[in-house]
């Protein structure tokens, strides 16, 4: 590959607040002036995005269900949140957003993670999410499909600052230059991409979450009484015999009351005979890098996979891995994961994700956020419906009993022994895993035509820009 090189001058970077030599971001301000799309006339984002200080929410209990949005319930380059939760205590401080009509991320923009809020609907957020005020010249529909363009979205990255976490400065979001294109031309572009919206709009109705699909499959095979479930989960008084409890752990930090709706709701309802996990496969942990020590996003030989790579739907983001040094892969080298062992969060706010350690990922360090269960006897239980297992309603309850009511949430790992599953036969897992496969292959099927009208959206956008 041939190097790429540019000139540039010292005064460009002294006339900005910060020190940035790097190639991308010296690239976009001195050599392509801040403009995504060049054009004749053009406007900073600062002229069109007020940028809203969010009053925050400390740590605890709520004092009533709050709906919970993090970067991961906001769709990438799709204005959609997904797999929302009401929540009644947090683990850390957040923002509410409300007031604002977009909510722009500080970290990793540049994934599309942006979503309009122009009906003003009330959430609570990471405060990493930013709200904003849309100028009453611009249409919000057209400014939120401008900034999600993949060309967008590929510049954004160039602005990004940090080792560990890859953020946007807001100064720097707000010195973007878009074409300043009058506000009747804007609405025409919109009424071009309301049918595509629409089409969207069509296919994205038949997308279950992954989470629901696997629910559905194991309430048919085994009777459980999830609709209640839910329920009785948002209830705060639950009256239950410690009779129930007389020979488990009691502990003060343990719910019972996700243990009453496990054995009420799913167990009992069942009548299945179940195993606990501790029977079937060993447990170990990862490692935390040395004191002082980060991932970096440079290539080396050795990946580290982060709770932030694993989604809720139980997928590793490949693109986005982090790495480490030879020197520290050497002193955490023996806390690594293997294909089909199965990787599930065990501290914070995202206790109980986990997934099935693909190929990709063979021999690669783990974080010690991870627990690794690594099944005994992949004859008698396939390592999917194992996973399975632990995405479902089978084991969220138990998790929910398990990790404890403390402000950061934490699953210890002689706990995770303890979560139990159906106890069937190979042949019965084998047709939960096909069942199961089958669904999530038609939802992949759809969600893959989805991105074809994503990219139409692009393409109109970038076509009214370039005649205009």
């Amino acid at each position: 590959m041939a190097l790429k090189y540019f000139t540039t001058d010292f005064q460009f970077i002294g006339e900005q607040e910060f020190l940035r030599p790097n190639f991308g971001y010296r690239y976009f301000f001195d050599v392509q002036k801040a403009e995504v799309y060049p054009s004749s006339k053009s406007i900073k984002l600062k002229y069109i995005l007020s940028e809203i200080q969010s009053p925050k929410i400390p740590k605890g209990e709520l004092d009533d269900f709050e709906i919970l949005v993090d970067l991961g319930n906001i769709e990438r380059r799709f204005n959609n949140l997904i797999n929302l939760e009401e929540v009644s205590e947090i683990g850390s401080d957040k923002t509410i957003l409300q007031n604002g009509d977009i909510v722009i991320p500080k970290m990793q923009p540049q994934m599309g993670n942006i979503f309009l809020n122009s009906e003003h609907k009330r959430y609570i957020g990471s405060t990493e999410l930013l709200e904003y005020k849309i100028n009453s010249t611009y249409n919000p529909i057209y400014l939120y499909y401008l900034i999600t363009t993949s060309k967008f979205l590929s510049d954004f990255g160039k602005l990004e600052s940090g080792k560990t976490h890859r953020r946007v400065n807001p100064i720097d979001l707000l010195k973007i230059k878009i074409p300043l294109i009058p506000k009747e031309k804007q609405d025409q572009i919109v009424s071009q991409i309301e049918p595509i919206e629409q089409k969207i709009k069509e296919l994205k109705s038949q997308i279950k979450p992954t989470q629901e699909i696997i629910n559905n499959v194991f309430a048919q095979k085994f009777g459980f009484d999830i609709e209640n479930a839910d329920i009785k989960k948002k209830q705060l008084i639950h009256y239950a015999s410690l009779v129930d409890f007389a020979n488990e752990e009691l502990k003060f930090d343990i719910s019972l009351k996700y243990r009453y709706i496990f054995l009420n709701y799913i167990k009992k309802v069942s009548r299945i005979e179940w195993i606990e996990l501790g029977k079937l496969l060993e447990v170990k942990g990862g490692k935390r890098l040395p004191k002082g020590q980060n991932v970096t996003e440079e290539e080396t030989d050795y990946k580290y996979v982060r709770v932030d790579d694993l989604s809720w739907s139980g997928v590793f983001d490949l693109e986005n891995i982090k790495y480490i040094s030879e020197e520290n892969h050497k002193i955490i080298r023996n806390y690594i994961a293997q294909e089909n062992d199965i990787l599930l969060t065990i501290v914070g706010a995202t206790v109980g994700k986990c997934g099935l350690v693909p190929i990709e990922l063979d021999g690669e360090n783990i974080t010690e956020n991870f627990a690794r269960l690594i099944i005994n006897d992949k004859e008698e239980y396939l390592p999917e419906y194992v996973n399975y297992c632990l995405q479902s309603k089978t084991s969220v309850f138990q998790i929910d009993e398990y990790k404890g009511r403390s402000s950061q949430g934490k699953l210890a790992l002689f706990r995770v022994k303890k979560i139990k599953i159906p106890k069937i036969p190979k042949t019965q897992q084998q047709q939960i895993v096909n069942e199961i496969k089958a669904e999530l292959g038609e939802q992949e099927k759809i969600k893959k035509e989805i991105v074809e009208e994503r990219k139409k959206i692009d393409e109109t956008i970038e076509n009214c820009i370039h005649t205009f």
